[in-house]
């Protein structure tokens, strides 16, 4: 009689996941452009001592073309770290914040993969083989942005599903054959119970900042969103949190098998690239003192959180009235209009985003300069993301905080939880006194 143990962890015989050996195939989109006159050793860089190297994995072709077009050579830690195990098949729970890399990393697994196995039959229509599920629309569509871009030569289709597009042309999309679909939890599972989409077909499945889905309340859409796909056995996951309570664990137990695991330094570690400061400010002159500084120093290019969609309302009201080049983001701006804003803001139309904490962990642009907390956080945990949003990819940013009457109620929290003590300083009067 065989034993029940052993047959819970055994594996069916006829998945993916059972060999981890990389099988090499030419890539077999007859959509994809013509690579033919390129060859690897165009993407050779030197070796750097402690460095991944994206060459040094053996990527097909049409990948690494894209990897180079898009300015890449070498893996930050989390893609190295990640590559080496993902592109054998293997499970994957990552520890890491936005900003390190990680869409790249599970991206070009997934791109990779697809690129060397020829996909299993018949495709069907709505039926896509790789699903990525992030908690809001802003890092759906940064997630979205840089598949299409590493997709360049690769010809595979990606597609979109969020909430607050119109629904019809969503629908529209699902007709097709789907090799990547990227989407919010609630939109996702609307199509799925209309039997638009099929997910049974899915092969790797990636759940983007799982602890942002826990406290948004989104579990149980993507319990049943991942009951709908074939059994963790019989797919690859990837599991990401920027944090990792038990909560999460629990999460990584019950939809990953034989995961690695891997943590990357986080943001709270990685603030030594950010001067973080704080002037005591009351209320009622903080919109004078952020115009103030803003043309006294030419401020560049900035992001303004505030605790409320009102704050935030009225502070870009303001500034706009100072001739500030300026635009809101938060939950009651349009889904369109948020994409065009971000867009605007990431190509310098804009000089200044005021925002409330549901683009902290949806905006990756590089070369934010300053970030300002024209309000602090209630949750600590929220300021480390703010400030997060400065200082990426090894550039120098600075955080500068207005401590109001409420607000000081909240800073020996925050200082506690990020280990350190903030400066705090009054400001000059005469950023006050003058308009």
């Amino acid at each position: 009689m065989s034993n029940p143990a052993e047959n819970q962890n055994s594996r069916p015989q006829n998945t993916r996941k059972k060999h981890y050996k990389r099988r090499r195939r030419p890539p077999f989109k007859k959509s994809a452009p013509d690579n033919s006159d390129w060859d690897l050793s165009q993407f050779v860089v030197p070796e750097v001592e402690g460095q991944h190297r994206f060459h040094d994995f053996d990527l097909p072709l049409p990948m690494m073309r894209s990897i180079c077009e898009a300015g890449f050579h070498y893996c930050t830690p989390i893609q190295g770290q990640s590559l080496e195990h993902t592109l054998l098949g293997k499970d994957l729970i990552g520890k890491a914040q936005t900003g390190t890399g990680k869409t790249a990393a599970f991206l070009i697994s997934i791109l990779s993969y697809f690129l060397e196995e020829e996909a299993p039959g018949m495709q069907k229509d709505g039926a896509p083989r790789a699903l990525i599920i992030a908690p809001t629309r802003e890092l759906v569509m940064q997630i979205a942005k840089d598949a299409h871009q590493l997709n360049k030569y690769c010809g595979f289709n990606v597609v979109t599903i969020v909430g607050g597009i119109d629904y019809q042309k969503q629908r529209e999309q699902l007709k097709g054959q789907i090799d990547i679909m990227v989407a919010t939890p609630g939109r996702l599972l609307d199509f799925h119970q209309k039997r638009d989409l099929d997910l049974r077909e899915v092969e790797v499945l990636v759940l983007d900042e799982a602890d942002r889905m826990l406290s948004m309340g989104f579990i149980p859409d993507v319990k049943r969103i991942i009951r709908a796909t074939p059994k963790k056995e019989e797919r690859q996951t990837f599991l990401f949190s920027a944090t990792y309570p038990q909560d999460v664990e629990n999460l990584a137990q019950m939809w990953t098998w034989e995961a690695e695991r891997i943590e990357i330094e986080s943001e709270e570690e990685t603030s030594a690239n950010v001067e973080q400061h704080a002037y005591i400010v009351a209320d009622v002159d903080k919109e004078k003192l952020l115009i103030s500084l803003m043309r006294k120093e030419g401020w560049d290019r900035v992001i303004v959180f505030a605790n409320r969609r009102d704050r935030v309302r009225d502070l870009c009201e303001q500034l706009k009235k100072a001739n500030v080049s300026v635009a809101m983001l938060s939950g009651e701006v349009e889904q369109r209009k948020r994409i065009s804003t971000l867009e605007k803001f990431r190509d310098g139309s804009i000089q200044v985003l005021v925002a409330t904490d549901v683009a902290g962990r949806g905006i990756h642009i590089d070369d934010v300069s300053h970030v300002v907390n024209f309000t602090l956080p209630d949750d600590p945990e929220d300021y480390v993301h703010r400030i997060g949003r400065t200082g990426r990819a090894g550039s120098q940013g600075v955080s500068i905080s207005f401590i109001g009457e409420e607000d000081a109620f909240v800073l020996p929290e925050i200082e506690e939880f990020i280990g350190k003590k903030i400066e705090s300083q009054q400001p000059d009067m005469s950023l006050i006194e003058n308009d």
